[in-house]
């Protein structure tokens, strides 16, 4: 018996939703289901009729880069009642739906669970009504299957909801440029997030944004809150800093419970200070746009779970959210989501701010201290005499390091101990070629591109080690933070091998990844691969814009050296329909298979097929090689042409992503490195982001993890997903097709 799913969005728009809907729609129908897509929210399933309608595999092609959700969102006072939910299940009953997934908040959430409590109760008026039609038979339970999306990151059982990376992109970027004009002016601006009840926004926007304050609900204030607020910014003022911004959350509170308004923040840092302040409410605009390649491939992972949670389920009902933690998919009954959703809220109501900061999770409480120790610290009144600490950034450049260099730099001086810039990375090491790193300076490289200290690829013989040797020595360098790639570790690696013979090398190193490759041992992301992925999507985002009325082929290559992870990871996030990857290499076999299924797609009636290469995908199946082929047995059916991104893929700004990563990683690499310096330990170390958080390893045990030869870690997570992406962007089957859109991915 063909089963029938629907899905739907609710409550706040969020981007990403399109995804989700997408991943849903077509994991189903690659299952066998029948599926719907209810339009408008609850209204839409109360309303029934042209709100339900069947959906195939190309009805969802072409809505990745769409930002909020074309099935749109409503609110509805009839679903509120029992009479409406009635309704709300005669209409899934009709068309024979045994299945609801909801992409929304806790109140979404909510309304789904109550539906599929009172199912039976509903199923049995109906039938006395006689309401079921001929048969009279409906489905024993609605399963229901939950995806958190909203930009507030308020959802209990996920670490990240849908739509939040973008949200705190769009942040981010809007006070980079309002700290251009404030620098220009010298003035202080206000920033408002959303964020009723939950200030992540607010938190993890001033942290990638390097704001001097930033207020937030779980936060409990003091009376004197306002005046620690200003004394810190008239400090940073003092420093050299007269332009600064505060952030705060539209649900920030006073201590008396009272809510704190922007106008308010306003008067008491003009009137105190004396400066010129202005406000700016960041509004809906966080909302907006074109969802960011994470929001993309969060909000696909989670819907192929959710499909495929139904399908395991078997008769079993379901009533969950799947959810992302610890970057691995989890499941959470749907009421335990919402209770402790909402629990916050209550929390904070009656003044419990710790159980709050609790419930929001391990990141939320660990983002908070380091955003209040970042927007106390300065420079020690006194420096340690006895040496600096060198940072280092080597190998390709990747975006974030900046980030990285000013928060572990300043975390240093802040402790007293003194910090020097090496230029060019180990060619300046060797030649002792250093920077004076200054802390008024060192503010405004948090969303610089590139490296301000510079990088150079150049790997160290035995003779550079000495000479680096010789550089430590007479420069009296008491500790080496080095931030890069492969390159940067091996080099590493070879200096800690020569410590027992070299005493200048018998100091404190800590290691910090950041590659767009993101191929390094004991880490699952490195710094600048976030940047490098969104960079690509959007350039297959215009790819496709396009397809006219000229069929195309586009072969695609990108970086990413011996690892997939650019290639597989933008095909997820774009529905690029390939994605040759070295892990597994090319065969003429699967070139075959490949011009075959192009040809099928292209006579269904496709107008763009996007294939991704991975720049080292293979030796001799080059990506001009690829094209001419596929031209050749193209037989004029479509035209083909190639695009190699290369270096625009580390081009810009960093995004919020890679901002957080590197302020958390340069704040921990500077904590370590301090506690070495002062318990007298030379040891070397290698930060890491694994599941939720960051874990800091010996370099020796990271190595065991890496095949060097390959030049990649001998596990890589992402690959887990190689068969989601294909299953996907695949051509769907003639039964699934239906719509008009079958030229998009």
């Amino acid at each position: 018996m063909e089963r029938s799913l629907a899905v739907m969005t609710s409550g706040g728009d969020a981007p990403g939703m399109n995804a989700g809907v997408r991943a849903v729609v077509r994991r189903a129908l690659d299952y066998g289901f029948k599926v719907y897509g209810v339009y408008n929210g609850y209204e839409g399933l109360v309303s029934g009729g042209e709100a339900i309608r069947s959906l195939g595999w190309s009805d969802v092609g072409g809505i990745l880069p769409r930002g909020g959700t074309f099935l749109g969102t409503a609110r509805s006072e009839r679903f509120r009642t029992l009479e409406g939910r009635r309704q709300a299940v005669r209409h899934l009953v009709t068309l024979g739906v045994d299945a609801l997934v909801v992409i929304g908040g806790d109140g979404s959430l909510m309304g789904a669970h109550v539906m599929a409590e009172e199912w039976p109760l509903h199923v049995d008026a109906l039938q006395k009504e006689g309401l079921l039609g001929e048969s009279g038979e409906a489905p024993s339970c609605l399963h229901v299957i939950g995806l958190p999306g909203s930009i507030d990151n308020d959802l209990f059982g996920t670490d990240m909801s849908i739509g939040v990376d973008t949200a705190l992109n769009h942040i981010v970027h809007a006070i980079d440029d309002l700290t251009s004009t404030a620098a220009s002016h010298q003035r202080t601006f206000v920033v408002e997030t959303m964020g009723r009840h939950c200030g992540y926004l607010a938190l993890m926007g001033a942290l990638g944004g390097g704001a001097s304050w930033v207020l937030v609900p779980e936060e409990e204030l003091d009376l004197r809150w306002h005046q620690k607020m200003t004394r810190s910014i008239e400090k940073a003022r003092a420093i050299g800093r007269p332009h600064q911004m505060v952030v705060v959350a539209e649900g920030a509170r006073h201590p008396d419970g009272l809510p704190i308004r922007t106008e308010e923040l306003k008067k008491i840092l003009a009137d105190r200070l004396g400066i010129d302040v202005r406000v700016t409410v960041l509004g809906h605009v966080q909302r907006g746009g074109a969802p960011s390649a994470f929001d993309r491939i969060l909000a696909t992972r989670l819907g192929v779970a959710a499909v495929d949670a139904l399908v395991q389920a078997g008769d079993r009902p379901l009533r969950h959210m799947i959810g992302l933690q610890k970057n691995r998919v989890v499941m959470t009954p749907l009421m335990e989501v919402v209770e402790k959703s909402q629990a916050v809220g209550k929390q904070i109501d009656q003044g419990f701010y710790q159980e709050a900061q609790q419930l929001r999770g391990e990141s939320f409480v660990r983002t908070l201290e380091l955003i209040k120790t970042l927007t106390r610290i300065e420079p020690a009144a006194a420096m340690h005499s006895d040496g600096p600490v060198a940072i280092l950034t080597g190998g390709a450049d990747a975006p974030g390091m900046n980030t990285a260099v000013s928060i572990a730099a300043r975390c240093l001086m802040n402790e007293g101990f003194p910090v020097v810039g090496v230029r060019d990375a180990f060619w300046g090491l060797i030649r002792g070629e250093f920077m004076a790193l200054e802390w008024n300076e060192l503010t405004s490289w948090v969303n610089r591109p590139s490296s301000e200290l510079g990088t150079m690829r150049h790997s160290l013989t035995e003779e550079d080690v000495f000479r680096v040797a010789e550089t430590i020595e007479k420069h009296n360098i008491r500790g080496l933070m080095a931030i890069g790639g492969l390159g940067t570790y091996m080099n590493v690696t070879m200096l800690m091998h020569h410590m027992s013979e070299l005493k200048a090398l018998a100091i404190p190193m800590v290691l910090v990844p950041a590659t767009i490759d993101n191929n390094l041992p004991g880490t699952e992301f490195a710094i600048g691969g976030d940047t490098a992925l969104n960079n690509i999507v959007q350039a297959l985002d215009k790819i496709r814009y396009t397809a006219g009325a000229t069929k195309r082929t586009f072969v695609v290559e990108v970086m990413g050296r011996q690892s997939g992870y650019l290639a597989l990871m933008a095909a997820l996030a774009s529905g690029a329909e390939k994605a040759y990857l070295p892990e597994k290499g090319i065969t003429l076999a699967e070139l075959n298979d490949d011009v075959a299924a192009l040809r099928e797609s292209f006579q269904c009636g496709k107008r763009m097929v996007i294939y991704l290469r991975n720049e080292n995908a293979s030796r001799h199946y080059t990506t001009d090689f690829i094209s001419r082929l596929l031209e050749e047995e193209s037989r004029g059916l479509y035209q083909v042409r190639t695009a190699i991104l290369g270096h625009l893929q580390r081009g810009g700004v960093p995004s919020a992503f890679d901002r957080i990563l590197a302020s958390r990683m340069g704040s921990a690499a500077a904590r370590e490195m301090s506690a070495m310096l002062r318990q007298d330990r030379r040891e070397v170390l290698v930060l890491g982001q694994r599941g939720g958080g960051l874990e800091v390893s010996p370099l020796r045990q990271v190595l065991e993890e890496m095949d060097v030869k390959e030049g990649r870690p001998k596990h890589q997570w992402f690959l887990e997903l190689t068969a989601t992406a294909e299953a996907l962007s695949k051509h769907a089957p003639t039964w699934a097709v239906g719509g008009s859109e079958a030229g998009h991915a």
